[in-house]
């Protein structure tokens, strides 16, 4: 439920309808947007009667929500919401924000180097995985904490905000040390004891959808960290799974614009998983942009034919650079910038 205030309604009023509508045990979150002030009311609202509001000054009216995810909802909270990821970086602004970097984190001088060149070309944030969940038991499982601290030196020494993937609720608290950003693999989408202890973090959360998840149920991911306590998530769109084989995963281009009907919340787009080729990950950014994204993550290596994991779908960093001069003037096309 929802309650839409008067214009000019004071903060004292406010609290004091918070504070009636906590009487009834539910959650009520007072929104100050740019122009009007509403209080989303999150739980069992089945014993408030609607009528109760017909004679009250204050309220201009009651809006019932239908949808089972609150406060990742759009009626909950009208303005987009801005992400602070640290180093100046603002996510979801009238920019759009690139993060870049290698699939695995293979050495500090590696990570480094790749943070350095992909800075130069614009990109805002530098991705790695230090944490790898990989299909074969067999396959490199990446450095682990060892990884994270050569994380924390590339963005150290170019003043870039860093984003890597968290597997485990153990692991929050180093990631809490040593990144800016946490993701939230495909794998763990609905791994809702991590998502719960996320909550309770303060670093933003970019959570990817499920490789064969609906947006409801992504936007219900989201809800179960917001719901803890931390209202600083990125969605992100990074292929599903389908029928077709011609690519590593089907990119739902179609997401972005509905979840950003649905949501306030930034949505980022991986279009190197969402190919799983290279030469793919050009055309699917172009469309990621025009389809209105708010971000794009994309897999960079110095030498992609001997990458420890991804190299088919990594740009080098002389691609990254091109593909970066042909983003900037499309951006532009749309009314925003790189």
């Amino acid at each position: 439920m929802i309650l839409v205030l008067k214009q000019g309604i004071s903060k004292e009023d406010t609290d004091n309808i918070c504070l009636w509508m906590s009487k009834f045990g539910v959650s009520a979150n007072p929104i100050f947007g740019s122009g009007t002030t509403i209080i989303g009311l999150v739980g069992d609202t089945s014993s408030i009667d609607v009528h109760l509001f017909d004679n009250d000054e204050r309220i201009e009216k009651v809006m019932k929500v239908q949808e089972p995810f609150k406060r990742a909802n759009r009626k909950f909270h009208p303005d987009d919401t801005i992400v602070d990821a640290g180093h100046g970086v603002m996510i979801g602004g009238s920019k759009i924000i690139i993060a870049a970097g290698p699939c695995s984190v293979e050495s500090d001088e590696q990570v480094g180097l790749i943070a350095g060149a992909v800075k130069d070309s614009g990109a805002k944030i530098v991705r790695g995985g230090a944490f790898k969940p990989r299909t074969s038991p067999y396959a490199f499982q990446g450095l682990k904490a060892e990884g994270l601290m050569y994380m924390r030196n590339a963005g150290q020494r170019n003043d870039m905000p860093v984003v890597s993937e968290i597997t485990n609720p153990s692991q929050i608290e180093l990631f809490n040390d040593y990144v800016d950003i946490i993701q939230v693999g495909t794998r763990n989408m609905q791994n809702f004891e991590l998502l719960k202890e996320l909550g309770k973090s303060r670093k933003p959360i970019l959570l990817k959808r499920g490789f064969a998840n609906t947006i409801e149920e992504l936007l219900m991911s989201a809800e179960y960290i917001m719901s803890s306590g931390n209202q600083n998530v990125i969605l992100c769109e990074r292929g599903i799974r389908t029928y077709e084989t011609a690519t590593r995963n089907t990119l739902d281009i179609s997401a972005v614009p509905v979840l950003k009907r649905m949501s306030h919340l930034p949505v980022f787009v991986d279009p190197s998983h969402a190919a799983g080729m290279a030469w793919l990950v050009e055309p699917l950014s172009k469309a990621a942009i025009a389809a209105g994204a708010d971000g794009l993550i994309i897999e960079v290596h110095n030498d992609p034919k001997n990458a420890l994991s991804d190299g088919q779908q990594s740009l080098t960093p002389e691609e990254f650079s091109g593909l970066m001069n042909k983003l900037k003037p499309l951006a532009e096309l749309m009314g925003r910038s790189i």
